[in-house]
Parts: C-alpha cells; sequence; structure tokens
C-alpha cells in the first residue's frame, strides 16, 4: 500500500475516534445530549468503515448507510457480515434523522450508551482487521 493511502487510513481513523471521543465524554456530562452521542456514535462506525474500504482501495460512495458500508466490506471479507449480529445498520437512523429539526426525538440515555456500544464493537473489529492485513 502505498503512503498516500495509509495517510488517508490514518485520517479516517483519527476523525473516528474524534467522534467517540465526542460521544463518550458527552455521556459523562451531567445533563448528556443524546442526539449529539448518538450522532458521533453512528460518525465513528462510518469512518472506520470507509477506512477500511479505503485501505482495500474500494470505492465508495457518499453515504451514511452503515448497511450499504458493511455490504461493500463484505466484498472483500465475508465476515463483515458479523457486525449485523452487533446491530451496526441500526446506527444509520442517527446520521441524519436527528440532525434536523422535521422528525426530531430525542434519544433515551439508554439508546445513547448503546450506539456507544455498537461504535466500539465495529471500531474493534475494523482495527482487527486491519491489523491482520499489517497496518493499524
Amino acid at each position: 500500500m502505498n503512503m498516500e493511502i495509509k495517510e488517508i487510513v490514518s485520517n479516517w481513523i483519527k476523525k473516528a475516534e474524534s467522534d467517540l471521543k465526542t460521544a463518550k465524554d458527552e455521556i459523562q456530562t451531567q445533563e448528556p445530549c443524546t442526539d449529539t452521542i448518538c450522532f458521533h456514535a453512528q460518525q465513528c462506525a462510518e469512518k472506520y468503515l470507509k477506512a477500511f474500504l479505503t485501505y482495500h482501495q474500494k470505492r465508495f460512495r457518499k453515504t451514511h448507510n452503515i448497511a450499504e458500508l458493511i455490504e461493500l466490506c463484505k466484498e472483500i471479507d465475508n465476515k463483515f457480515d458479523e457486525l449485523y449480529e452487533t446491530k451496526a445498520e441500526s446506527l444509520t437512523v442517527y446520521a441524519t434523522e436527528l440532525r434536523y429539526p422535521d422528525d426530531f426525538y430525542t434519544p433515551s440515555l439508554e439508546e445513547a450508551k448503546e450506539t456507544i456500544e455498537i461504535a466500539e464493537k465495529v471500531k474493534s473489529f475494523v482495527i482487527q482487521k486491519l491489523k491482520k492485513e499489517g497496518d493499524c
């Protein structure tokens, strides 16, 4: 893999980590903004999947759809099917529906905690795959 691709993968991971940190920091506050937590958890998962696809130089369209990204990852490694067991695809709704007042609702604290757990599972899964391939 060339250095340019490595740097792009690294940048996806840095952005994903920033999103995860934001979600984890916010959940510790006295009055957590659960919509923000859920959004950043979704963004973390999305960016880890995009890091994997970038590593493999697999093109993807601009999307927030986690299931679509998992399907693209499965074309490289069918073990990505395991992410459906974590309910990773359920994060997609938080990419847009919570961002605008039209369809606004406030997720529960339990729901926000679950999104962080799912994002962490996606992170661990992708990192494990990248380590097996000699990166990360």
